[in-house]
């Protein structure tokens, strides 16, 4: 490997003293110092100072020890790192093959499973597809419950389309529409005890409920009660008869802070496969999870060598909670207590070159915290173009360290054309290290911004109003990608509605618009722990973007179209 590598370290934390039977390995420049920085690191170089420590050893004991994180997409040649220390250092064989974990699979299941019957809730994802699949080589047809339930913030048309795919893979689907339930259902659970009984509401409804993790709790809880009902009303069981099968993979239960991944995370989000109802139920050993040990990339590999088409395979991910996490809802504008602060750094950032800021102690410090080369590339960018930077009232999740964050999102206007995509992206990594109350980047399509967003649009999940737009603006956006060609291009393309008007001088909080904007978040990952943005012009076609833009301003009630360039970290893919 080459002495210079790239890789993701995302921690604050840093090694000051290094035992006298270790040696340092590994640095990083002293200049890039950062948290989600992409770090520089030197192998196998002598030191006189530890600062910017990545990597320590002890090679004639064979102990090697790094502070990087080499098991993400973002650490460029992280799977070598790998390989030489399993190979070369370990000396252990590469003889362990997907053949070997698919028969771990099925014998988990066989040993768990022997006489009972098995509901699996089928979304029609690849991971829950996959626990078909090995389901069927073990259960007999009398033991196995697929279970398709609508929640009515399914893509448009996409609940018939899941029980059709299903069946020609020759599995027998019950669906049902609980779209109702899910829009008027509570939940039930006091969030500070796991596994209590039911008690007294403790939440509105799921159409007035703004926060993305009440949200996501309410509907993780409602799909196992409505499952309940149709075994209870259509087969004559109970919950408590039956294992439940879940797609459960790794990234799910290290993001939810569940203690089968770790007994130290924090909690980046609730997957609706891991709420507490959930937890419950696996702890009284009611819950099969055959793929718990699996990300992504590797559930694909598996559904291939079961058989199934390639279509399926490799369909984009979709959260259990559909569309209903891809609106941004909110009541009021949001604004950090240091929202002032961030607006000026963000104005100092994209417009760095200027002589406005010479003599500003807030331009001395952003400077001071760049590197030389990121002081030089913001000189001629600025130079360059004329780049507008918005703080917008509302809040995304990202992921800072192994913690949930909750922060503002920037949106980047220009009138230059073409679009400098590659300064754009730039622009997306180094603001969230400066303006620490952002965590996300999005460039809005169209002229330059002039104007501060000040309010937003109250937004819940009303059907006809908001729901019904996110199915609309969501089938322009995957139909443009897929009669491109470009659909396997990116691992995924989450759209997503928020509740911002741009464009308007003054509007009157009193009497709010009914606008929102739409942002496309095309996505490229393996693992989906880490990944980048998709840049137009260079992973996808900015011809299939523009398309995607000019059809979504078509459908009512659309402000702008915004392009989301922000790498995870420090943003999720999704956006709640």
């Amino acid at each position: 490997m080459d002495t210079i590598q790239e890789v993701l370290l995302s921690h604050g934390d840093s090694v000051t003293i290094v035992p006298n039977n270790l040696t340092v390995i590994a640095k990083y420049n002293d200049l890039v110092v950062g948290k989600f920085a992409l770090m520089l690191f030197s192998m196998n170089m002598s030191f006189e100072t530890i600062s910017g420590l990545l990597g320590i050893a002890n090679v004639e004991q064979k102990k090697y020890g790094v502070q990087f994180h080499p098991e993400v997409d973002l650490t460029v040649n992280g799977m070598q790192i790998f390989r030489n220390f399993l190979f070369e250092i370990a000396g252990l064989r590469a003889n362990f093959l997907m053949a070997n974990r698919e028969q771990e699979c099925l014998n988990y299941i066989r040993s768990h499973v022997k006489s009972k019957t098995v509901l699996l809730l089928a979304s029609g994802g690849v991971d829950s597809t996959v626990c078909a699949a090995l389901l069927r080589k073990v259960c007999s047809p009398d033991q196995l419950i697929i279970l398709h339930i609508d929640n009515g913030f399914m893509r448009k048309n996409e609940s018939l389309q899941v029980v059709e795919s299903l069946k020609k893979i020759g599995l027998k689907v019950i669906h049902r529409d609980f779209s109702d339930r899910f829009r008027y259902a509570r939940r039930r659970r006091p969030e500070e005890e796991d596994g209590a009984d039911y008690v007294s509401v403790v939440s509105p409804t799921l159409m007035e409920t703004v926060d993305p993790e009440e949200k996501r709790k309410i509907i993780g809880d409602t799909f196992m009660e409505v499952a309940n009902v149709v075994l209870k009303e259509d087969l004559k069981l109970e919950l408590n008869d039956v294992l439940l099968c879940q797609g459960t993979l790794r990234p799910d239960l290290i993001e939810s802070s569940s203690k089968m991944a770790s007994q130290h995370s924090e909690a980046i989000k609730t997957h609706h496969n891991d709420t507490n109802f959930v937890r419950q139920l696996r702890a009284r050993g009611l819950v099969i999870e055959p793929l718990t040990d699996f990300h992504k990339d590797e559930v694909r590999r598996l559904g291939l060598d079961l058989g199934l088409p390639a279509e399926l395979v490799n369909r984009h991910p979709f959260p259990g909670p559909g569309l209903a996490v891809r609106v941004i809802c909110a009541n009021e504008p949001y604004k950090a207590k240091d929202y002032d602060r961030t607006v000026i750094l963000l104005r100092i950032i994209c417009s760095f070159s200027s002589p406005t800021w010479h003599l500003s102690v807030l331009h001395e410090n952003v400077r001071n915290t760049l590197t030389l080369e990121e002081v030089d590339f913001l000189k001629r960018a600025t130079k360059e173009y004329v780049i507008a930077g918005h703080v917008l009232p509302i809040r995304s999740v990202g992921v800072q360290g192994d913690g949930r964050s909750f922060k503002h999102v920037a949106a980047l206007s220009t009138d230059s054309r073409p679009i400098p995509w590659p300064v754009l992206s730039r622009l997306a990594e180094i603001i969230p290290r400066i303006c620490q109350s952002i965590s996300r980047v999005a460039y809005a399509f169209g002229p330059v911004v002039k104007h501060e967003i000040e309010f937003i649009t109250e937004t819940t999940l009303v059907p006809f109003h908001v729901v019904s737009k996110i199915q609309d603006v969501d089938a322009i956006a995957q139909k443009v990608l897929w009669d491109s060609g470009s659909y396997l291009s990116v691992a995924q393309m989450p759209v997503i509605l928020i509740p911002v008007v741009f464009d308007e001088d003054t509007v009157d909080p009193a009497f709010p618009g009914r606008k929102h904007s739409v942002v496309l978040r095309p996505f490229i990952s393996n693992d989906f722990m880490t990944g980048i943005a998709a840049l137009p012009g260079k992973h996808i076609p900015e011809e299939v973007i523009l398309k995607m833009v000019t059809e979504i301003q078509k459908v009512g009630g659309i402000s702008r179209v915004l392009y989301d360039l922000t790498c995870k970290p420090p943003g999720t893919t999704e956006w709640e």
